[in-house]
């Protein structure tokens, strides 16, 4: 049984453009006409100049017959009977070959019965050459042909027009005329013909290649107000679709006219979903804002008088105590959950950050530091270099994005386990990279990590203290210092990348 081999997969041809299928198209139909024209008109030229060879060689058949005695004169005589006749009586391949007004490259064979005698008139000495066996063989072969035929004697000969007759006497003859004048011909005719249509397939492919060109250029400028629209941020922010195909080019009457026209119809409705998905967008960001802001004050109310409560001195019951404690312990968290969603809606609205130069470096030490205090149980490892470290950001929301990424690592790691913090310098990018020996992300969560509340926990256990925020505060911080964060991950390890701008030199 034998093993099918596998398959090589070549490369994949790449698609060839309308612009080239129209060129080349146009060009191809030309070259089959072109051709089919040379050949129709090499076939009527040659036979053409073979009806009018086959003329030329009756005549020559004529006069040789007359040189064989074949032509009576008026008193019954016969021309080869005469005594002046140089070959009188002795009908042979010479008597015809030297027979007055024969032309040049005549062929000759001769059969009285008891002989044969053979010969040929070269075209450049003018003598009268021999003939093979071969070729007399051939010649043999066709001396009941009273009709022109065409034989190839090989050699340098090559093919001739051959033409059997019998004189008066009887004697056999057959004479020939070679083709090599007419293929001469024929071929000239075709070499013009090939040379004159690549001019014109040259000449007419620039043409082509220019026409469509500009007749394409409609749809050019349609290609282009598409893909500038396609390169804009549709999904987020408000975005402002200004952009339509020029009316010149939306035309019904034109195929390229109507494509405009659709695609301007098209963005006109994208422009109308965009407009309603902002105005929603935005008021659901200042539903978000104004409810946080408005939410702050109460919540620091809680918090204040539980606090003023359970410190009072007074003594209350242990429940009453427990109770107090988790209003106050609740107060925190929502207070801190209002904080990011204030947070998150400035972000959204676009507000600008107080950039200037942040020492990452010292940055990193701090973070590291409140992160060691807050799990003593994990194992805090910071890597950072000689120099110090400067990006262009705002300091407290830079460092808020660190203590999420540590804090992130501390809640959904086990106790014991080991956070390696590493500052680096990559071209003119400050790259922090915070990397732990935990369980890892799940693969169904690793799309909607950084979207706002995705947890890892489907049951929302508050026990961590994780509001689904701190990763989407993160990006969304990133992102308005026109950086970038990643996440790597896999059983037993995780690294977060976050990457931003260099203070310019």
């Amino acid at each position: 049984m034998t093993e099918r081999m596998p398959r090589r997969r070549g490369r994949t041809r790449s698609p060839w453009t309308l612009q080239r299928r129209l060129v080349l198209t146009v060009v191809g139909l030309l070259a089959v006409v072109s051709i089919t024209i040379g050949i129709v008109s090499v076939v009527i030229l040659r036979a053409s100049l073979v009806d009018r060879l086959d003329l030329q060689l009756a005549s020559a058949a004529d006069r040789s017959g007359a040189a064989l005695g074949g032509v009576g004169d008026n008193d019954g005589d016969r021309l080869g009977d005469l005594p002046g006749n140089p070959y009188f009586g002795t009908p042979t391949a010479d008597s015809i070959l030297s027979g007055p007004a024969q032309p040049p490259g005549l062929l000759a064979l001769v059969y009285d019965g008891t002989s044969i005698t053979t010969g040929y008139t070269d075209d450049e000495s003018g003598q009268i050459e021999a003939l093979t066996s071969e070729q007399v063989q051939i010649l043999a072969d066709h001396v009941n042909q009273s009709t022109p035929v065409t034989v190839h004697l090989g050699g340098e000969l090559g093919e001739y027009r051959v033409q059997a007759e019998t004189s008066r006497t009887g004697t056999l003859y057959l004479v020939g005329l070679p083709l090599s004048g007419v293929a001469a011909t024929a071929a000239q005719l075709a070499l013009i013909v090939g040379l004159v249509s690549l001019v014109g397939l040259v000449i007419v492919a620039i043409i082509a290649a220019w026409v469509v060109r500009l007749a394409l250029r409609p749809l050019q400028r349609v290609t282009a107000t598409a893909t500038r629209v396609a390169q804009l941020p549709l999904d987020r922010g408000e975005v402002s679709l200004d952009d339509r195909v020029p009316a010149g080019d939306t035309d019904p009457r034109t195929e390229v006219g109507r494509v405009g026209a659709a695609l301007n119809r098209m963005l006109d409705h994208v422009d109308l979903a965009l407009e309603a998905r902002q105005a929603s967008e935005r008021k659901v960001r200042q539903f978000v804002a104004d409810a946080s802001h408005e939410l702050r004050t109460p919540l620091a109310s809680i918090r204040g008088y539980s606090e003023l409560t359970r410190r009072s001195g007074q003594e209350l019951p242990p429940d009453a105590m427990h109770a107090l404690g988790r209003i106050e312990s609740e107060s925190v968290r929502m207070t801190g959950l209002v904080e990011d969603l204030l947070l998150l809606a400035r972000l959204d609205e676009g507000r600008e950050l107080e950039l200037e130069p942040v020492d990452l470096t010292m940055l990193l030490v701090d973070a590291v530091s409140d992160a060691h205090a807050a799990g003593p149980d994990h194992g805090w490892n910071v890597e950072l270099p000689e120099e110090p470290i400067e990006a262009t950001g705002d300091e407290p929301r830079l460092r808020q994005v660190i203590a999420n990424l540590l804090a992130n690592a501390r809640i959904h790691t086990d106790a014991g386990s080991s956070v390696v913090i590493v500052l680096t310098a990559i071209g003119d990018q400050a790259v922090i990279t915070v990397t732990d020996n935990g369980p890892g992300i799940p693969d169904a969560l690793k799309n909607t990590l950084f979207e706002r509340f995705a947890r890892g926990d489907s049951s929302r256990f508050r026990g961590t203290g994780s509001t689904g925020l701190g990763l989407a505060i993160v990006a969304a911080v990133v992102a308005a210092h026109h950086g970038e964060v990643s996440v790597e991950s896999a059983p037993g390890r995780t690294q977060f990348r976050v990457a931003l701008p260099l203070v310019a030199a």
